[in-house]
């Protein structure tokens, strides 16, 4: 039988740093345990034992999903796009692999009027691909919000990219690499990396294979760059152009995932991790992964 995953014994954390509300609700009495104070730590995941005796994992309780190799959490994107001005109420999931957006409007809007809205905010793999308007929300027979009966989003409310065949050899020899590595035969000088099916680990193997055929870039460049144009762009000047600035703004009181484009970890982790750090998130500039970025050394070096 399934259940939520909670985490005792002595590598549990003191807690988040200045969240007690948050902690309270985390970081409950451990009844399995003799230790005098001992407290256990309410994961968020769900799990459930296997007949042979390992631990299955089922995915989460609440509204974080992994996209492209990404975790993410939805309830960030519906309030970014709830506060645009004609939007009344947002609803964001993921469907089949793919970011799709409902809204009921206060005024006409396009969806690219909100997709470039979002762009200021959230990291290019947090923007849904697809943004649907409603007059009401989907009810069933008791009241409730029928998430199954959204309806699929129209040629209209899709973030469309004409096709423009790639110009020059070297967004020539991209797109030969997109293709091979994405498996798709036909990439435009204005598709999007993440788009046509990339994630993070498919991210650092471009990069490899970019390095093997001479060319120079990091991942930071593909995420600030993730059309085939722009990335060539950035790529033939040899300096990393138009990559965001750090997400994380100074005297930061709480780190969210949204501000971390190049780690994957949730919001829970990410107290974790900074709770450990003397000052707290306004003593943070950034959190990148480790592995990744050994590897990535490695590949450059």
């Amino acid at each position: 039988m399934p259940g939520e995953l909670y985490v005792g014994g002595g590598g549990v954390a003191r807690g988040y740093l200045n969240r007690d509300g948050m902690n309270a609700g985390r970081f409950l009495a451990d009844p399995f345990s003799d230790r005098p104070g001992a407290r256990m730590y309410r994961s968020g995941d769900l799990a459930r034992w296997r007949e042979d005796g390992s631990l299955e994992y089922l995915g989460r309780n609440d509204d974080q999903v992994k996209v492209r190799g990404l975790r993410i959490e939805l309830g960030e994107i519906e309030t970014r796009l709830g506060d645009h001005p004609a939007v009344r109420e947002a609803l964001v999931q993921a469907r089949d692999g793919q970011l799709l957006a409902w809204f009921i409007p206060r005024q006409a809007v396009t969806a690219l009027q909100l997709r470039e809205f979002l762009r200021q905010q959230l990291p290019e793999y947090m923007l849904p691909m697809a943004y649907v308007p409603l007059d009401a929300w989907p009810l069933t027979g008791n009241g409730k919000l029928d998430r199954r009966a959204l309806p699929a989003p129209g040629p209209e409310d899709l973030i469309s990219r004409a096709y423009e065949a790639p110009q020059g050899p070297l967004e020539i020899t991209l797109a030969g690499l997109w293709s091979e590595l994405l498996q798709v035969e036909q990439v435009g000088r204005h598709d999007h990396f993440f788009e046509l099916g990339g994630h993070s680990l498919l991210a650092l193997q471009l990069i490899q294979r970019m390095a093997q055929a001479g060319l120079q870039a990091d991942v930071r460049v593909l995420f600030g760059q993730p059309t085939l144009a722009s990335l060539a762009a950035a790529v033939s000047t040899g300096q990393v152009v138009e990559v965001p600035a750090n997400r994380v703004p100074p005297d930061c009181q709480r780190i969210t995932p949204a501000m971390l484009p190049l780690v994957e970890l949730d919001q829970d982790s990410i107290d974790r991790v900074v709770a450990c750090i003397p000052g707290g998130a306004a003593n943070v500039q950034d959190i990148y992964p480790w592995r990744r970025c050994r590897r990535a050394c490695s590949i450059t070096t």
